[in-house]
């Protein structure tokens, strides 16, 4: 005599809409953790590569992606290097992010000498950077135009907006450790002119240098 398997009963509709809103939720999570984050620009310490209302994705997976909740680093596939934009987590308040440029990564010397960026003694050439403000601030003031030389910590990157008149930056606060960076600034997915309340269309899907 065969025994015969009782009958699979068939999910309920709510059942399976439940199912997939969680195989979703933690699909989401585990992107945002380890692959890809979506930041939005508050500020205009990043004018003009980055705008005020810009929403763009930061790539976890190039230095690493850190396991949420301790200080563990995955390998990542490259260390950052001078040039990246990258969002990180502020040194003095961990609880806010902010993005910048790295100018200078631990072992390379800093200098700024009246607004011109000098890298181990050689002038850089930063075509993304932009003056608002033609006064020179002398060091005895703040660090804003002249600054250094400092060399970078080991483990550190020096971090400078590219409105670099109108930035809060490593000039005032010091270098970021690599524990708090989040990833390089990919592309932006969406722009949005508060002014005009009108997208920034052109901007949407471009590229971040």
């Amino acid at each position: 005599m065969n025994a015969t398997r009782p009958e699979r009963r068939p999910k309920s509709l709510l059942r399976e809409y439940v199912e997939a809103i969680l195989y979703a939720l933690v699909l989401t999570a585990v992107l945002r953790a380890f692959i890809l984050q979506a930041f939005r620009i508050p500020s205009e310490s990043m004018l003009e590569t980055l705008l005020v209302g810009d929403y763009l994705f930061v790539n976890k997976l190039d230095y690493g992606p850190k396991i949420p909740f301790t200080d563990v680093r995955l390998p990542g596939f490259r260390q950052p290097q001078p040039g990246d934009v990258i969002v990180f987590q502020f040194p003095d308040d961990p609880r806010r992010d902010y993005i910048k440029r790295c100018v200078a990564v631990g072992g390379q010397t800093v200098e700024v000498r009246d607004k011109q960026l000098y890298v181990d003694g050689m002038k850089r050439i930063e075509p993304y950077v932009q003056h608002i403000d033609p006064t020179v601030h002398p060091a005895s003031f703040d660090p804003r135009d002249n600054f250094g030389p400092v060399q970078v910590p080991a483990g550190n990157l020096f971090m400078m907006g590219d409105n670099r008149d109108n930035s809060n930056d490593s000039r005032f606060w010091g270098p970021v450790k690599m524990d708090l960076v989040k990833g390089r600034a990919m592309f932006l997915y969406w722009s949005w002119d508060g002014e005009r309340r009108w997208p920034r269309f052109h901007r949407i899907l471009t590229a971040i240098h």
